[in-house]
């Protein structure tokens, strides 16, 4: 069965997307055609970067690190939940990302992103990363807006048509995932 991890990447206190997260688990839910996991940020207190060498030399030191990198390692595709900060994604998400190379590589990832326009330029620098990492990026975004998607610009509630975009994104992330597994088992050790 096909594993995503639908990675939480904000841990700020009052955050909007733990109801987003709870949103995008529930949606999955109802699916057959693979299996969600939610991976909280605020689960792995990882400290700002603090490996000694790069992570495509895959030899990691710390035992924060190793335990990251068994735990994406699991997947075959991601679900980024992401806030805009700053026309970007939040540090605490661009800190774990950049903690590990090989586990992330070719693999699928889509983006729900949420801010004042939609988390777009978070969603887009997601997706540069993304291709540095050998991530495949689908087309499909939620971009959930504080304007529109929220109450009083803090109260979850999506628009109707979200659930639908929600939908497809999961669609694209799960079969990208699935055509990507032969490069993912013939892939050499970094």
């Amino acid at each position: 069965m096909t594993r995503i991890g639908v990675i939480l990447g904000s841990t700020r206190p009052g955050r909007r997307g733990e109801p987003v997260a709870r949103w995008v688990m529930e949606e999955a839910s109802r699916r057959t055609d693979a299996e969600f996991e939610l991976i909280d940020l605020a689960d792995y207190p990882l400290p700002h970067l603090d490996e000694p060498l790069p992570a495509s030399t895959g030899q990691y030191q710390n035992a924060h690190t190793k335990e990251w990198a068994a735990t994406i390692a699991r997947f075959d595709g991601y679900v980024f939940i992401t806030p805009e900060y700053n026309h970007s994604t939040s540090g605490v998400l661009k800190n774990a990302i950049d903690y590990l190379y090989a586990e992330w590589g070719n693999k699928a990832m889509g983006v729900v992103s949420y801010g004042a326009i939609g988390g777009a330029r978070a969603a887009e620098h997601l997706r540069l990363i993304a291709g540095e990492l050998r991530i495949a990026d689908v087309r499909t975004n939620v971009a959930l807006s504080l304007l529109t998607d929220f109450e009083n610009f803090s109260q979850f509630k999506p628009n109707q048509h979200q659930a639908t975009v929600l939908d497809t994104l999961l669609s694209e992330v799960v079969a990208w995932s699935q055509a990507l597994a032969p490069l993912r088992h013939n892939a050499r050790p970094a």
